[in-house]
């Protein structure tokens, strides 16, 4: 059970929407890179992906988003930020509005 003043998971999704990914210039949300996010009263643990594993600004993209996610959170509540390779992004992962923003068509599933 998660006390009334943390926010839900739906509002930490759309304050992470601010972290954006400088190669592809656009929101680590809308580029499908957010896979998970767990609220407790102790704790939010996202788990999230880069678009390859070689990406050389994960660690700086994962800090903005424990701050981000930080100003959202109560008093004794920590952000902690996890990368995993599995499922391996793809393109397919995006949001309607990541594929617009590319210009590509949207195929229905984002």
């Amino acid at each position: 059970m998660t006390a009334p003043d943390l926010p839900t998971e739906s509002t930490l999704r759309e304050r992470l929407r601010r972290v954006i990914d400088p190669e592809a210039g656009l929101n680590i949300v809308d580029l499908g890179l957010v896979y998970r996010i767990d609220v407790t009263s102790s704790q939010v643990r996202v788990e999230m992906t880069m678009t390859s594993p070689a990406c050389p600004l994960g660690e700086m993209i994962t800090d903005e988003v424990k701050e981000v996610l930080g100003g959202a959170l109560p008093a004794g509540c920590a952000a902690e930020v996890t990368l995993v390779w599995e499922p391996p992004w793809e393109q397919s992962m995006m949001s309607a509005a990541g594929k617009k923003h590319f210009g590509w068509e949207d195929d229905g599933h984002g």
